[in-house]
């Protein structure tokens, strides 16, 4: 279950869990104890060019069978998709113009284009702007000199409001509509290349957590847990997107407390880490326990280990996604939790898309109606949590094949052995 941003940020700041480059007490310590670890990732093969080339040409023929003639889309995770390009957004507009024909459009600052080209990865008709221009007049320049000045724009669902707005004010011709239709359907299927960095993240955030288990002492503090997992994984070849760590009571809050924790025997440690590998993601959750468990938290475990395998059964290709989430709530009812989202029970969807967004669509909530195909990779996370007292998520990822699902990562085989 991985956090947006600002929800880390909050953690962060409320309880001193370790996001990725974060600065905290220990962190060289924590750096210092991973040496022993070596890098897992030498095997890497990034995405290539030709498959990005590939990329474009599919959604051209999905443009076409919706009757968009262009799409817009700003730096984030579907651009650099399309195009290998890796960019922050802020005030001064660097964006990307998709065209159902033709060579595709890159704007931005001009003192900026040097850092932009260096990865981009496809051939681009790259387009500058000085700090007394305006960027989208640009755009809208280039789009009539492409001829589209009129027909169907579709925007990306995370371009920001100022710019799909005042792109549509200077084109009025131009209809303005969701891009969902070619984009979601693009990176929704996964490609061998893309599975493999997922496998291979999988793979560096289980070696992380293998080598955490036994370091694991009573006293710690989350900030402390997760300085360790983030030195581990890049010690591993990863690049760290959170370690959340929960103690005792806050386990029973899927994202946390703000409450003063310290690992203590015979309490829940619930952990949910994740990292990438060029730029793919791994999300991957474990609930563990120092010393005797109690009987309780080993009942919920073993029912929540028996949620797991129901969701992973139920995701056959052609099911609906919502079927997958159904199932493991017929099971966790008629073992008293719930109804549906309440509590003590399973409060969040089962599981989610994951690629390069940490969340994609689509999700494994149940009134979702797409149907589960081939590439599709979702996470399977159905926690019980038991407010007041404590909670237990147990999640690993997986992709569809025609045959079936097959896991990105093992999960685990009991309380005993969480990893």
């Amino acid at each position: 279950m991985d956090l947006p941003a600002t929800s880390r940020r909050t953690l962060l700041g409320a309880s001193g869990l370790l996001a990725a480059g974060a600065l905290l007490p220990g962190r060289l310590a924590a750096q210092s104890e991973a040496d022993d670890l070596t890098r897992i990732t030498g095997d890497v093969v990034p995405i290539s060019p030709r498959e990005r080339a590939e990329r474009i040409a599919r959604a051209r023929t999905l443009m076409g069978e919706a009757g968009i003639d262009a799409i817009l889309i700003e730096p984030g995770a579907s651009l650099a998709y399309f195009t290998g390009i890796k960019w922050r957004r802020s005030e001064r507009l660097t964006a990307a113009v998709l065209f159902r024909d033709g060579e595709v459009l890159v704007v931005t600052p001009f003192f900026e284009e040097p850092s932009v080209r260096e990865t981009l990865m496809v051939p681009a008709d790259v387009r500058v702007w000085q700090e007394d221009e305006d960027p989208i007049a640009l755009v809208a320049d280039a789009m009539r000199q492409r001829g589209v000045q009129r027909g169907r724009l579709g925007v990306e669902e995370t371009v920001r409001f100022f710019v799909s707005q005042g792109l549509a004010a200077r084109l009025p011709a131009l209809s303005v509509v969701s891009a969902d239709p070619v984009v979601r359907r693009c990176r929704m299927i996964k490609s061998p290349a893309e599975i493999a960095l997922m496998q291979k993240a999988a793979d560096v955030t289980m070696a992380a957590y293998r080598w955490l288990w036994p370091r694991l002492r009573p006293g710690m503090t989350p900030g402390t847990i997760g300085a360790l997992m983030n030195a581990a994984t890049l010690r591993l070849g990863g690049v760290p997107q959170f370690s959340m760590a929960l103690l005792g009571e806050a386990s029973a809050y899927p994202h946390g407390s703000g409450q003063p924790q310290v690992v203590r025997d015979g309490e829940a440690i619930l952990m949910d880490c994740g990292c990438t590998v060029e730029d793919y993601q791994s999300d991957i959750s474990r609930t563990f326990v120092l010393g005797k468990a109690p009987a309780e938290v080993t009942a919920v475990w073993n029912t929540v280990r028996e949620g797991q395998r129901i969701a992973f059964a139920a995701a056959r290709p052609g099911a609906e996604a919502g079927s997958v989430d159904r199932a493991v709530r017929r099971f966790y009812e008629s073992a008293g939790f719930g109804p549906r989202y309440r509590l003590p029970g399973l409060s969040h969807r089962t599981g989610h898309g994951i690629g390069l967004d940490g969340h994609e669509p689509v999700n494994l909530v149940g009134n979702e109606t797409t149907r589960l195909a081939p590439g599709m990779c979702f996470s399977n996370e159905p926690g019980l949590y038991l407010p007041g007292k404590f909670g237990v998520r147990l999640e690993d990822c997986f992709h569809m094949t025609a045959e079936g699902p097959r896991w990105l990562s093992q999960p685990a085989a009991s309380l005993d052995q969480p990893v």
